[in-house]
């Protein structure tokens, strides 16, 4: 079992920025891929970022540039540090780890963007 808690949710207006962070604990495998969904109201999960353990990255294309994802395998904890935020980024973000054989998520955070 692998247990997340995710931190750093909030309101913040255009333009503006916040960070995300998400800690896992329990029986962590070595090899594996941690990062962030996100889901607004009436639209599907979008996977927002994600990083494996051996540093690639990924990104959806709305974020590119604005959003960057990092982690601290010693802590296993991955960021998501988000600038240039807009209304559209509003969502709960999930945090996500995942192995070839199982995934696990957070309990989300609220993002919201706006004036």
């Amino acid at each position: 079992q692998v247990q997340l808690v995710e931190s750093g949710g909030g309101l913040v207006q255009p333009g503006g920025s916040l960070r995300l962070s998400c800690a896992a604990s329990g029986s962590i495998s070595r090899i594996n891929t941690m990062g962030w969904y996100r889901q607004a109201p009436g639209k599907q999960r979008e996977l927002v970022a994600g990083m494996h353990s051996g540093s690639s990255r990924s990104y959806a294309d709305s974020v590119k540039g604005r959003f960057t994802i990092s982690r601290d395998n010693a802590k296993n904890t991955v960021y998501l540090q988000m600038n240039s935020l807009k209304p559209e980024d509003t969502a709960v973000y999930l945090c996500y780890y995942s192995t070839y054989q199982e995934r696990y998520w957070g309990q989300g955070t609220q993002v919201t963007v706006s004036s």
